[in-house]
């Protein structure tokens, strides 16, 4: 079990002169499997179209940030730390990588890079 798969995020600390600043998060070494029931729920909730988007977004937010990557980061820097345009994408990611064990081309190079 030493290897385990992880995902990671990236979320925009700073706005410099037109630079983007961010910071990449890795997914802690271990996530209980407890966390794939809520992600799994989250996703019925997508397909099914039972929530209202915000009640969703809700979910999301708060499953990212409390349960995957475990407070690394609070629902404020979450929030603040995601491009308007492309939110919802990234969190959608971190949903799917926890029900379906999906991670991103972006992150498997990320990760061999690490290594």
């Amino acid at each position: 079990m030493a290897n385990l798969k992880r995902n990671m995020i990236k979320l925009v600390k700073e706005v410099k002169e037109g630079e983007v600043i961010t910071e990449t998060y890795l997914t802690p070494v271990f996530i209980p499997f407890s966390v794939v029931y809520e992600a799994v729920d989250i996703q019925e909730d997508i397909d099914k179209n039972t929530l209202t988007e915000k009640e969703l977004f809700d979910k999301m937010i708060d499953i990212v940030a409390n349960k995957i990557y475990n407070k690394q980061f609070t629902i404020q820097d979450l929030l603040n730390g995601l491009h308007a345009p492309d939110a919802i994408q990234p969190l959608q990611e971190q949903v799917i990588f926890v029900s379906r064990g999906y991670q991103s081309d972006e992150t498997k190079k990320y990760m061999e890079k690490k290594s």
